[in-house]
């Protein structure tokens, strides 16, 4: 019996890829290349809802399973392979409702 290897990488290089291109550090680097100096240290950016409503969210949001399953929503729907930012398929509501059960 073969077993095929998938040709995605492991969920946590998938996290680390987000964390670098989302994340507050770098400071120095960000106002070079244009990216947000809004974003603190231990955060990172994700777009939510129909209109892409802007949510800066603390990394620890990482270790919980129901923000892990929405990381997996997006990466079915939309990849992380695209430079329109972390985007989150859920409705705004549902996105605020599961982010203050985390705090």
């Amino acid at each position: 019996m073969v077993i095929k290897k998938q040709n995605k990488p492991p969920q946590t290089a998938v996290l680390r890829q987000i964390l670098r291109r989302c994340s507050g550090s770098g400071r120095e680097k960000e106002e070079e290349e244009g990216l947000p100096v809004d974003v603190p240290k231990g955060h990172f950016v994700v777009y939510v809802g129909k209109n892409r409503s802007r949510f800066i969210v603390p990394i620890s949001y990482l270790d919980h399973p129901e923000f892990q399953a929405l990381l997996r929503q997006a990466e079915e729907e939309f990849g992380f392979e695209h430079h329109m930012g972390l985007t989150i398929p859920c409705d705004e509501v549902v996105f605020r409702s599961l982010t203050s059960a985390l705090r």
